[in-house]
């Protein structure tokens, strides 16, 4: 990811600047409304816990975690802050904590979506990354990057947060769905799953092992076929 293209760092800070700021607005946009969403979810089911801690807002300094910002900048996955969440709270119980988790995913591809709408319109320009156009003072492709940006880290952010694997959301809608018989083991994955996500993400990170690369791969062509150019 960015923090580790040294390369264009030493060759053109300004340039390498720019994109970080480009990524730093795309993280703060979709991390704010994922976490919004949850709280909103909660909310709609008859929970209150995140409203009166004040995360029912769209204000991001409610909700970035710095570690989990700088995993996404560094790696490409990451994480906010939790949503904190009752769930004797809810209305439709265990159903209402599926529901509550998929809402943070579904608003991020729901806004991947519909910045990728202005690509495909025409009111953004697809084509205009180039170094030479970044190196201007050029607010139209500084915008255009940053909205391709934030198409490609909603649409990763969706999807890794839908791995079925505690503690992300897919894991709080499998928990929510799954027949009571296989509750026990939803139970085992909740413990094994936290340092099994860590190790995933360590040996992405550190290592030629890319183990998230069978999720990178389809989540980017996906980006690039929305964004065109």
């Amino acid at each position: 990811m960015l923090l580790f293209n040294t390369d264009l760092l030493l060759d053109d800070p300004f340039v390498f600047f720019v994109l970080f700021a480009a990524v730093g607005l795309a993280l703060v946009i979709g991390i704010s409304v994922h976490e919004f969403s949850h709280a909103a979810a909660a909310n709609l089911q008859g929970d209150m816990t995140a409203t009166r801690l004040g995360r029912l807002t769209l204000n991001p300094l409610a909700h970035l975690h710095p570690m989990g910002t700088l995993l996404i900048v560094v790696v490409g996955v990451g994480f906010g802050r939790p949503v904190p969440v009752n769930p004797r709270n809810l209305r439709s119980g265990r159903r209402g904590m599926a529901f509550v988790s998929a809402a943070g995913p579904a608003s991020n591809l729901v806004l991947a979506i519909m910045i990728a709408g202005l690509f495909q319109s025409g009111l953004i320009d697809p084509g205009g990354f180039s170094r030479q156009t970044l190196q201007s003072a050029d607010l139209g492709a500084w915008a255009s990057i940053t909205a391709a940006f934030a198409v490609r880290l909603n649409l990763l952010l969706a999807f890794f947060n839908l791995l079925p694997v505690p503690p992300l959301d897919g894991g709080g809608i499998l928990a929510g769905i799954a027949p009571r018989a296989a509750l026990p083991v939803v139970s085992a994955l909740q413990r094994v799953g936290p340092p099994l996500l860590l190790m995933a993400v360590l040996l992405t990170l550190v290592s030629d092992v890319n183990v998230l690369g069978p999720l990178f791969t389809p989540v980017n062509a996906l980006a690039d076929r929305l964004i065109g150019g």
